[in-house]
Parts: structure tokens; sequence; C-alpha cells
């Protein structure tokens, strides 16, 4: 279950109503704005034509984006247990430090560790993923090889 993508039912429901939003009133913003700055003339020095062409370009590229993550992504639920999935809120000691912290397991989509919410891709949520309570894991960052001890699993 690790490896794909996922999302909250409450990250689902903050993309249905971001992409209708997208698909009406700015849509229709940007096509008003095209249609103003093709009335000003010559579209090759127009800076206001080229300002709302890239603009909806954006706004395609950010629909088709968000229908993407909605069709291809499997929306989950904190059901609890003691087995560590996306969903689950999850203490960890880092080894010989004295200070525990506090990570929400996400999709990718959701992460923000400033926040709380890591992604199940990143090497930390990677290496909790499937793992228990009183635990200790290994994992690679960048300063090398560091272990975790599993506090408590929400």
């Amino acid at each position: 279950m690790q490896k794909g993508d996922y999302i909250t039912e409450e990250k689902r429901k903050e993309l249905e109503i971001e992409v209708e939003a997208l698909k009406g009133p700015k849509r229709k913003e940007i096509i008003d704005a095209l249609e103003f700055a093709k009335s000003l003339g010559d579209l090759s020095e127009n800076a206001e034509y080229h300002q709302a062409r890239e603009d909806q370009g954006k706004l395609e590229e950010r629909i088709v984006k968000i229908e993407a993550i909605l069709k291809n992504s499997t929306v989950v639920t904190n059901t609890g247990g003691d087995i560590i999935s996306v969903g689950s809120t999850v203490t960890v000691q880092k080894e010989n430090s004295g200070e525990n912290k506090t990570y929400t397991i996400v999709g990718a989509e959701e992460a923000d560790m400033a926040k709380g919410k890591m992604s199940n891709h990143s090497p930390l949520g990677e290496a909790l993923f499937g793992k228990k309570k009183g635990e200790t894991i290994t994992f690679k960052t960048p300063a090398g090889m560091v272990n975790y001890k599993i506090v408590e699993v929400k």
C-alpha cells in the first residue's frame, strides 16, 4: 500500500472545490481578460493578451493536475491500529536525543513539515511504514544513517 498516491477525505474535498472554482469562475475571468486584451488591438505587442494567455495555460495545467490527483489517488482514513500506514500519527525519538517528534503520515500531495504532515514517500515516512510502537528504524539521510525509536502510534 505504501508506494501509491494517497489523499485524505479532507484533501479530496478541498481539491474538488478548487477544480470546480477553476473550471467555473476562474476560467470565465481569464476568458473575459483575453477578450478585453484582444479588443486592444495588435496582439504581437499586447502585454495584457500575453499575460492572459499565460494565466490561461497555468489554469489549464492546474485543472489537469488536480483531476489526475483525484483520479489516481486512494482516499485514506486513519483507521487507528498499531501498524503505521498513511493516516497514522507517529511519535518518534531520534537515537541519543531526548526529543520526541510527532508526525502524521500523509500522501505526497498533502505533505507539509511545518504542520507535522510527512509524505509517505519521504525517507523517514518510508522507513516508518508498516512498523509498530517500540521498534527502532534506520534510514539514510544526506548526513548519513539515522536511527529513530517509535514511541507511539495513533
